[in-house]
């Protein structure tokens, strides 16, 4: 009896391989593109579809859709990866297709990764485009403007796909548990929260929220009935960060300098000269305390001296030009000047704070008016358009929005009034009264041309008069 390989076996494959969508019906997200009546869905719906590009992250739907798209219509489709293949490989495919196109038959060409493809490679499509034996499909991470050729792009349309969002993540895990192509045929127990927060992981990516949920579950703790359980605790363990190290000699390496990082911050320069001497007197590579001494400038100092990070990376670099034992006097005029220096964590808090909004708000879009927009693709999509450039206004500030629109009102640095920062913090008290007082007279201006549109006479408020007697 002939046994069946493992590498044709479908349940060997990743789960994001096994449930790949076959329909449009089946495809998550990109309802701009897909959703009822959009232009994309009806280009397919009505085979009509031409050269385009796909311009998205990894993990977004671009070779699905490619796939979805030869399932649909009625022409030869061919699967080339730029990665793999050369100018010979895309002369014979050209070949094949030019005979194609004289028997009456559509050849699609899906080209992933084309932006890995040089400008002799890109040039060799080029033809065959503009007589029509391929209708070219490309899909790139790249900004097509920078990294397809002009005369190809211009025979193309680019369609631009997102991230997908954390509620169709959620739906597309929900689904991978209860269809029989992924884990429908067993008994799985995934909390609703824990796919949620697989969801904000994966920010966006469908491929690295389906695999990390096929990694939870390959983890999960089976039950004696063979159910599968995942806990918050495996979810934890796959989707952690591990920190690398700066060596592994031992817990006396990290308790040092934390004694130094502690003195420092607690304004002890006689503790943190000390714990300086120790190290380096242990042999301590004196470029890594360095580096150590810039960060505590920004952490610990920050604002409230700006010139303990100007003096930290002097004192890194006269330790790389002359090392030790000469360069310990460097560190410790370093040591003792942040010893005494006042002390403010208000940009290593406002990073912190920052950081929680980055991690859990992944996907969230650069507001159109403060994207560059350097090519005429980018233009059309209005890239930068209400830009207002703060150097041409009068108090050199602006009213445009540059968070997104779920972060609007977000404050992140929060100055102290210690050392040096105390100026930084008038001067951004200043900046939002301005903004304050132009956005209460922004609405004001808008609420008369409101009421003037609708008739009303702004000063008493009452109805105009018809010129009728009432």
């Amino acid at each position: 009896m002939e046994q069946q390989s493992m590498f044709t076996d479908e349940r060997d494959l990743p789960l994001a391989a096994r449930l790949r969508p076959r329909t449009l019906e089946e495809f998550v997200g990109q309802t701009h593109l897909l959703g009822e009546g959009k232009v994309l869905r009806r280009l397919i719906e009505e085979d009509r579809v031409g050269s385009m590009i796909f311009w998205g992250p990894p993990g977004v739907g671009k070779t699905t859709l490619a796939r979805i798209i030869a399932n649909r219509t009625r022409a030869a489709f061919i699967d080339f990866s730029a990665v793999t293949s050369g100018i010979r490989e895309i002369k014979q495919v050209m070949e094949q297709a030019e005979k194609n196109r004289r028997y009456g038959e559509k050849t699609i060409l899906f080209v992933d990764e084309i932006h890995r493809f040089n400008k002799a490679q890109q040039d060799a499509f080029l033809p065959y485009v503009e007589k029509g034996s391929i209708i070219l499909i490309g899909a790139t991470t790249e900004n097509p403007s920078f990294e397809v050729n002009g005369a190809l792009l211009s025979r193309c349309k680019v369609f631009v796909l997102q991230p997908l969002k954390t509620e169709e993540l959620v739906q597309l895990l929900s689904h991978a548990l209860t269809d029989e192509r992924g884990f429908g045929g067993q008994k799985v127990h995934v909390p609703e929260e824990l796919l949620h927060a697989i969801a904000v992981f994966a920010g966006g990516d469908a491929r690295s929220a389906l695999s990390t949920l096929e990694m939870a579950v390959l983890n999960g703790d089976v039950s004696a009935d063979g159910s599968i359980t995942v806990t918050e605790e495996t979810v934890e363990q796959i989707t952690s960060k591990k920190s690398l190290l700066y060596d592994k000699t031992g817990e006396e390496h990290y308790n040092l300098i934390s004694a130094l990082h502690k003195s420092m911050r607690n304004s002890d320069p006689d503790a943190a000269v000390y714990w300086l001497a120790r190290m380096l007197e242990a042999g301590e590579d004196p470029l890594y305390i360095a580096r150590r001494l810039t960060r505590f400038a920004s952490e610990d100092v920050g604002l409230a001296d700006p010139r303990a990070l100007e003096l930290c990376v002097a004192a890194y670099q006269a330790c790389h030009f002359i090392g030790m034992p000469e360069c310990s006097v460097h560190l410790t005029e370093a040591a003792v000047y942040l010893s005494l220096a006042p002390k403010s964590n208000a940009l290593y808090m406002a990073y912190e704070r920052a950081k929680k909004d980055a991690l859990t708000m992944l996907a969230e879009p650069v507001p159109l008016v403060i994207r560059n927009a350097p090519t005429r693709l980018m233009k059309e999509l209005d890239y930068g358009k209400g830009y207002q450039y703060a150097h041409n206004a009068a108090d050199k500030l602006t009213m445009m929005q540059c968070l997104p629109d779920s972060l609007q009102g977000r404050e992140y640095y929060r100055p102290t009034e210690e050392g040096l920062e105390g100026r930084f913090a008038s001067r951004l008290s200043e900046i939002k009264a301005w903004k304050r007082a132009h956005a209460a007279q922004r609405l004001q201006e808008e609420g008369k041309k409101s009421g003037a549109s609708r008739g009303e006479n702004p000063q008493s408020g009452e109805e105009p008069s018809d010129g009728a007697s009432r």
